[in-house]
């Protein structure tokens, strides 16, 4: 599935979206810190990014509701897959590797990682009956 790369103004919104899972426009606004933008700034980017198949729009009488149409994990993971096949040829350990250095770990953080790590996978293998 190719998702559209979202502006920084998008992105804003989207987080907001996904935190109230159903909204409207003056919502939107009232979720951002001062100064806020105006409403018709959020209601444009909420306009765009249902364009872009972000947001589904649902009209209840003469207000419009927000619906996000991908999954704040969907995103993430598209973008996380984008990023690793795009600045690192596909290779999980040379990205690892990366932020490692960038992060300045030591063997203690990556090894915390590791048992992170190898704790969510074993939550997500099946079960088998013996």
């Amino acid at each position: 599935m190719e998702i559209k790369q979202l502006t920084n103004a998008e992105e804003q919104v989207m987080q907001i979206v996904w935190q109230l899972k159903e909204t409207v426009v003056k919502d939107v606004v009232e979720q951002f810190d001062e100064p806020k933008p105006a409403y018709t700034t959020v209601a444009t980017v909420l306009t765009v990014l249902e364009k872009k198949g972000f947001v589904e729009k649902r009209k209840i009488g003469n207000t419009n509701l927000f619906i996000p149409a991908i999954s704040k994990a969907e995103y993430t993971k598209l973008q996380f897959t984008s990023l690793l096949k795009n600045y690192f040829s596909g290779s999980f350990p040379k990205m690892a590797t990366f932020f490692a250095r960038e992060n300045q770990l030591n063997i203690e953080d990556l090894e915390s990682i590791m048992k992170q790590a190898e704790e969510e996978l074993k939550k997500e293998q099946p079960k088998t009956d013996s």
